[in-house]
């Protein structure tokens, strides 16, 4: 009898041996593709770093160019000027563009805190904008329709003045539907 029961036992060592082995081989299998997966993950994480980076650096220039453009027509308008930024900020994983104006320091929702005019002179700067900063490059027209409707008559002067000087500095033709006289420059087609 005894060797029946250590044939038996001898048995069960080499099943429970070969399923050790087995389990281990799993095991290091396993951690190979875990290594594998985590080096991707690394690699991936770092090229994520440098696209965000090289974002942020275009962002800015980008940020300087049309930031620059929608203050100069903000200050060629307006006695008190504003000051606008691009604010670039994260969010869910992100870079979302945040459309600042600053009136003395201090932030301003031109909606709310200030007469449309402000919001027409900055949509047209930001439409001039795009349009300047667009590659390939392309024809620089601008067609719009009734683009300075809300500015106040004690600005339309200095609009027709930004209207001449900006043409003028960016080579951009400019089409405009308006019924405001005193911003008809230009060849005037009446219909």
């Amino acid at each position: 009898m005894p060797s029946i029961c250590t044939d038996r036992f001898s048995d069960k060592i080499r099943r429970l041996k070969t399923q050790h082995e087995t389990s281990l081989q799993i095991y290091k299998n396993e951690r190979r593709g875990l290594a594998a997966k985590k080096t991707k993950e690394d690699s991936a994480t770092k090229a994520q770093e440098i696209l965000q980076e090289a974002s942020q650096i275009v962002q800015q220039a980008v940020h300087g160019q049309i930031a620059t453009i929608v203050s100069r027509c903000l200050e060629t308008v307006f006695d008190e000027p504003y000051d606008f930024q691009v604010l670039f900020e994260k969010k869910r994983g992100r870079t979302q563009a945040r459309l600042v104006f600053y009136r003395n320091g201090e932030e301003i929702d031109p909606m709310t805190a200030s007469g449309g005019g402000v919001v027409d002179v900055g949509s047209f700067a930001m439409r001039l904008a795009s349009l300047l900063l667009a590659r390939p490059r392309k024809r620089r027209v601008l067609i719009l329709d009734e683009p300075f409707k809300f500015v106040s008559e004690e600005y339309r002067e200095r609009v027709r003045g930004l209207l001449e000087s900006l043409s003028h500095d960016f080579d951009v033709q400019i089409i405009m539907v308006t019924h405001i006289e005193e911003l008809q420059l230009g060849k005037v087609v009446r219909l």
